[in-house]
């Protein structure tokens, strides 16, 4: 609901698609210090990282709400409070992801991550739907306090979380850059952890920029049909990767995540493909369901081979790693700005898709041992 509530607003503020995509990429800011939250995580738990996440998301939207509501909302005061939640945000999507894998065991891994997508899915349908449609039909201020309301709720709920057991060799907090350091050379140990780091930064710098920052350019300048558009380009993505997350939890067929993630990471290049070259609605919006659908078999096989070749210990600190790649995010969005605005969206898609593609291929041939051969332990069918 916020990235599109306040996406709309930037865009529809400064007429700029560069003020969009800067405004963006300052969700994922936080992905720099991910690395910390993971070894704060590991020492502190799971519990107490994400009760003081989600209140300070709640925190912030109190704010943006008063200041909408009030009616003195600037645009330099969005930029500002998204940034401070972006500070927040990516560590916090690791967290739930560390935090299945501690209570599932590794043969049930696979579903219990596409059952925790689909809920996450769930509510993207739903906030594309209120962020965009009910700003349209209520204004942005009760929109706003929709979403107060949310985060709060959100807080309330994680007290319900179990407390993890803390590590006794995170418990001196002066040591967290030695702790940094050692799953640095985890992660470069491992040829299946490096191969999958690969892959998560490519998607983040090539493919989400076009479904997480520019959809309410396509909506507005693309294909002119306005906020409550907007809502359903955003629900036709996420209900594709709720049927997704729905597929991967539910099939009975064992998947070789390897070879899962290579296939679906190039079908997913190659939908960016084909949906930067319509201007037909009708055409766009089951390209961006086919979009989502993939991304699932992308990502949620990727998340899986992470926490299966990560031991109990080191699991904080690579998912905290992890969120690296998505520093490529922030890259990919702020780069897309002067090239739409310099030769034009469908010429950005094409670069950005066909250089995806090349570099899927490419990852797969350097760690074909570790992501393809059948042997593989991330072809694992367990």
């Amino acid at each position: 609901m916020e990235a599109l509530i306040l996406g709309w607003y930037v865009l529809a503020a400064t007429g700029s698609v560069q003020y969009l995509v800067a405004f963006a990429a300052l969700a994922w800011v936080g992905s720099l210090v991910s690395p910390f939250f993971g070894i704060l995580g590991d020492r502190t738990g799971l519990r107490t990282l994400l009760c003081a996440t989600r209140g300070g998301y709640a925190l912030l939207a109190t704010i943006l709400t008063a200041l909408t509501v009030s009616d003195t909302l600037q645009p330099w005061h969005a930029f500002a409070i998204y940034a401070a939640a972006g500070l927040m945000r990516p560590s916090d999507q690791a967290m739930r992801a560390v935090l299945v894998g501690q209570t599932m065991h590794p043969e049930t891994l696979m579903g219990a991550l596409g059952i925790s997508r689909t809920t996450s899915d769930m509510a993207r349908i739903a906030g594309a739907l209120l962020g965009a449609g009910g700003v349209a039909l209520i204004g942005m201020g009760a929109a706003y306090v929709i979403v107060t309301a949310l985060y709060v709720t959100a807080f309330l709920l994680s007290l319900g979380v179990a407390r993890s057991p803390l590590h006794a060799a995170h418990a001196n907090a002066g040591a967290a850059l030695a702790r940094l350091k050692e799953a640095l050379r985890y992660v470069r140990a491992k040829p299946d952890l490096l191969g999958a780091f690969s892959i998560a930064f490519l998607v983040n710098l090539l493919a989400f920029p076009i479904f997480l920052g520019l959809l309410p350019y396509v909506a507005k300048e693309v294909y002119d049909i306005g906020q409550s558009g907007l809502g359903y380009l955003a629900a036709a993505f996420a209900t594709g990767a709720l049927t997704g997350s729905i597929t991967v939890s539910a099939s009975r067929v064992p998947l070789r995540a390897g070879r899962v993630i290579l296939w679906n990471t190039a079908a997913w290049f190659l939908a960016i493909l084909l949906f930067g070259q319509t201007r037909s609605l009708p055409f766009g919006l089951p390209l961006l369901f086919i979009a989502g659908f993939v991304q699932s078999f992308c990502m949620l096989p990727l998340a899986a081979v992470m926490l299966r070749a990560s031991s109990d210990e080191m699991r904080g600190r690579v998912m905290g790693m992890r969120m690296l790649a998505i520093w490529g995010l922030p890259l990919g969005l702020v780069a897309a700005g002067p090239i739409i605005a310099g030769v034009g969206y469908t010429a950005c898609t094409l670069l950005y898709g066909g250089l995806g593609l090349a570099a899927t291929l490419a990852i797969g041939y350097r760690w074909r041992r570790a992501l393809w051969h059948a042997s593989a332990a991330a072809n694992s069918p367990r």
